[in-house]
This record gives structure tokens, sequence and C-alpha cells, in this order.
């Protein structure tokens, strides 16, 4: 089976020719010719099925045979906000496998015990329109840079479901008690906040329930925090689907 080549190009179908970095892996890398067939996606939930039309050492022009609207197999938004974490290395691979898994948005939270406190979001954003093509997905995941924590649970919509999910067990403060994490999500749009390595404190969780966060459980291992971050899409996305009541 031949391989099928996919590209990101935003407004691609008012275009006809590949963006620069596209273009150049394009024609320096795959080597492809005019009459090769690619596809494309605008990141937007669309995919087209386009044909090469000329190249040239820095350049790829394309024309588009025809198009459809993918849509997420999940319904509603799936978001999640965490705290990123001092090994770049591994929030970076979270991001990566959360965008092949299926999520809407991604969100960097600045905790009291956070250990990183910047990111290199042009970076990031190059990781997620890899994996999107990689994943032949149509719909490119918004990326927020790193706000404060305060901020970020005040930002989030009163519509959408909101979670926590912490380490610090049972605690007066909480007034909340935490619920497995499948268990407790609906199936609509939501949100699930997960903490640095050094986990929340107890005040940012007395916040979170305050602001209409649910306490979750994500079982009873203690998860990595780019992991807990990859699980918990991975259950959103299920729930979302219908795959898991």
């Amino acid at each position: 089976m031949k391989e099928e080549h996919y590209f990101y190009v935003p407004e691609a179908s008012s275009r006809t020719e590949l963006p620069e970095e596209e273009a150049r892996h394009a024609v320096k890398v795959l080597r492809l010719h005019p009459g090769d067939k690619i596809f494309i996606t605008d990141g937007c939930d669309h995919i087209y099925e386009a044909v090469v039309t000329d190249v040239s050492r820095n350049g790829c022009c394309y024309k588009i045979i025809s198009g459809e609207d993918v849509r997420p197999s999940w319904h509603g938004l799936l978001h999640l906000a965490i705290a990123p974490t001092k090994n770049i290395d591994r929030i970076e691979w979270m991001v990566e496998k959360c965008v092949e898994v299926g999520v809407d948005e991604i969100s960097f939270v600045d905790c009291k015990c956070g250990l990183r406190h910047k990111l290199n979001m042009e970076r990031l954003n190059r990781i997620v329109v890899s994996a999107m093509k990689q994943s032949h997905k149509a719909r490119k995941v918004i990326m927020n840079d790193l706000v404060s924590f305060d901020s970020f649970i005040k930002s989030v919509s009163s519509e959408e479901e909101k979670f926590i999910a912490h380490c610090l067990g049972d605690n007066d403060v909480f007034k909340v008690r935490e619920r497995y994490i499948a268990e407790a999500l609906g199936e609509g749009s939501k949100t699930i906040l997960i903490g640095p390595e050094g986990d929340f404190t107890v005040d940012e969780v007395a916040a979170a329930i305050s602001a209409g966060f649910v306490p979750v459980s994500l079982g009873e291992s203690r998860l990595r925090t780019e992991t807990a971050g990859l699980y918990s899409v991975i259950i959103m996305n299920l729930k979302n689907s219908g795959k898991i009541g």
C-alpha cells in the first residue's frame, strides 16, 4: 500500500501552494513530483485530496481534487489543563500522544509547586501539527500558553464540566469526596486539571472546588504528571465517543 502523505495548510481551499516548511518537507525529504497524490488538512475539520502540480527548489504547488468534512469521533469539547513538568521532554511527549488520541484544547497552568515557568510555544505547536498529520486528524488542537492557576480556574466556562485530579487524599477542607474519573464524567464538554510534580497545594484544590471543579481519582497508582494528563485524555475521549459508559 502506497504511503499517504499529509500536509497542514491553513485555509487550504483558497490556496494552491504548500507553506514554506511543508513545501521543504515535500520536495527535499519526500521528493514528491508533479502528479503525486497528497492529502491536506486545514486544521478546521476539513481534509482534501490533492495532486502536486509543480515543484521547485523551495516550493510545491497543488490542485485540490476533492474534499470532505471530518468531524471528531467524540462529542463536545475535550480540554486538558496541566502544569508543565521540569523535564520538557516529558510534556512534549504527552502533547504528541494527546493529539494522536484526540483532544480539542491543551492549556498550561503555573501552579505554586510547579517547576517550570516558561514554555516554547512555537516548538509545542510544531509538535501538535506533526502529530495531527501523523494521526490523520482534521482538527488542530488549540494550545494555550502558561497562565497562573488563579487566572485559569476563573477562565473556564461554567457550561463545561470541570474536574481536578490531585493526590492529597481525604481532607476536610475539600468537603467533596472524589470519584473515579470514568464514573464522574458526563458526556458534554469538559475540562480536567492536572497538577505539577509536587502536586497542588491544599489552597489550590480548595479554590478550584469553590470555582466549580469536582475532584476525581485516576485510580490507585500514583501517576507521573504527563502520564496523568494522557490517561485523562484517553478516558475523556472514550467517554465522549460512547466507548465506555
